[in-house]
């Protein structure tokens, strides 16, 4: 989305420059660069209560508490709120009438002597609306992606101003917010992977719909939920679990989708020797699972969101058309075993040449960034007009038959065992159709509780008519 630029320069001497604005920047990590910008451009008495930088670990535990983790979003949450607090307690009796106090937080971990693995960090501005208004909160999660320690403290800072000046100025404005945290940057230096708003400024949001919008605005590649709707950076779901995620349109979710997942998720537990709740199972639409007509109808996505949530399924957003861009996200938070579920027709897609012609190595450089270290594919099988087809009887192109049989024969593709066969003649495209036309059937084909969710907020077309009571349950335990 097209929208004026402002230089960050520019941006911290307006702030400066505003007698109405005032409050506290707290950095850890790597080094104070973004009060140096407030510093930088001059002026910065109008705007700077104070600056800390709490480097050492014992000195930042006597502060702001002890925290398991440095670098992560409860340790920001605990920065934020002392010193608010702590500004307020100070300031608020001799400007509070005329001040919108804010305090802005950092926790980066960035390239280093010691250090060489993912620079990545927490920022989050805490503020007011109004002089005395309660405070509304804006905190997102930032990669850095260059190479050297300068650049990616320039990027921090840059970035850090950004969220600042959108938070003072544009909450309002949400669709300019999101673009301008990227202003003077590009996605080759940094990607916000997670933002979440809260408070009296963003009533009325939904944290989804946000993440939503960094996906399709393209500052970032993925965005995740909790089954819960919370909003979260995919690390704190997958970090080193084990994970089988199921991609599909999920309008809406069907029996035969569910059973996939089910069995799936048991035959991946049983081979790993784990409890089945150990295995985090996402649910993922991309961005073309979402738009129909070539539009995202925000309303819908939440719709789907909701009926995911019910069966306890977290979501996740991406613009990850193909697989193995699917995995290369994925192997970067786990090092444990990773599994996609799917059904046969899918997997035909993925042994297509021609869905590969833009790729220099073809269908070989996709699957071999694709079936790295412990990635199994498990496959759902169909029922078509020549019978049953599962992943052993699937006809492939003979001339890459013996690379299928590759992959069959070291068990990185797996058929799904324990299926249902009344569920393999469902299909959510054939159901989304008698939704649309009062026709009945679709109940039978649709897990109760999503049944009831579809009528009670008519969803997906449902217009009450046709009537019919039939609805399936599954005698699984929940996800």
């Amino acid at each position: 989305m097209n929208h004026d630029v402002l230089d960050t320069h520019r941006k911290a001497l307006q702030i400066n420059l505003d007698p109405g604005k005032y409050g506290t920047f707290a950095e850890i990590g790597a080094g104070q660069e973004v009060g140096r910008w407030f510093f930088r451009v001059g002026g910065a008495a109008g705007t700077i209560a104070k600056t800390i930088s709490a480097y050492d670990m014992t000195v930042s535990d006597a502060i702001y508490g002890a925290s398991d983790r440095y670098v992560s979003r409860h340790r920001l949450q605990q920065m934020l709120e002392y010193e608010y607090g702590l500004l307020l307690e100070r300031l608020a009796a001799k400007r509070g009438a005329n001040t919108r106090f804010f305090v802005f937080a950092d926790t980066v971990t960035a390239r280093s002597y010691s250090r060489r693995d993912e620079a990545h960090g927490w920022m989050g501005v805490r503020f007011q609306s109004e002089p005395g208004s309660a405070p509304s909160q804006i905190i997102i999660h930032i990669r850095m992606f260059d190479r050297e320690n300068l650049l990616q403290q320039e990027a921090l800072g840059i970035a850090g101003v950004n969220l600042l000046y959108g938070a003072l100025y544009q909450v309002n404005d949400l669709p300019r917010l999101l673009p301008g945290l990227l202003d003077d940057l590009n996605r080759s230096r940094v990607e916000i992977d997670m933002i979440k708003c809260e408070g009296p400024a963003f009533v009325g949001v939904d944290h989804r719909l946000m993440g939503l919008e960094l996906v399709q605005q393209k500052l970032a590649d993925c965005a995740m939920f909790t089954q819960q709707g919370e909003v979260v950076q995919a690390a704190e779901v997958l970090y080193q679990k084990p994970i089988m995620v199921v991609r599909g349109n999920f309008r809406p979710i069907t029996m035969a989708t569910l059973d996939l997942i089910y069995c799936a998720r048991s035959q991946f537990a049983g081979e790993l020797g784990i409890p089945e709740h150990e295995v985090v199972v996402v649910t993922e639409m991309t961005l073309r699972h979402l738009a129909e007509g070539g539009v995202i109808d925000p309303k819908e996505f939440l719709d789907r969101a909701d009926t995911l949530a019910l069966l306890g399924l977290p979501v996740m957003v991406s613009s990850y058309g193909r697989y193995f861009r699917l995995a290369a996200y994925l192997l970067r938070n786990t090092r444990m075993r990773i599994g996609i579920a799917m059904g046969v027709r899918r997997l035909r897609e993925l042994f297509d040449e021609s869905y590969y012609d833009d790729l220099e190595g073809g269908l070989l450089e996709a699957l071999g960034r694709m079936f790295k270290k412990e990635l199994r594919l498990y496959i759902y099988p169909v029922v078509e007009e020549r019978g049953r087809i599962d992943a052993r009887t699937l006809e492939v192109a003979p001339h890459v038959r013996q690379l299928y049989a590759h992959f069959l024969e070291n068990g990185l593709i797996e058929d799904i065992r324990g299926c249902r066969e009344d569920y393999l003649g469902i299909y959510a495209r054939e159901v989304l159709d008698q939704i649309r036309s009062g026709d009945p059937r679709w109940e039978a084909a649709v897990p109760a509780a999503v049944v009831a969710r579809i009528k009670e907020r008519r969803l997906f077309g449902w217009t009450g008519a046709g009537g019919g009571s039939i609805s399936a349950t599954c005698d699984r335990p929940g996800v």
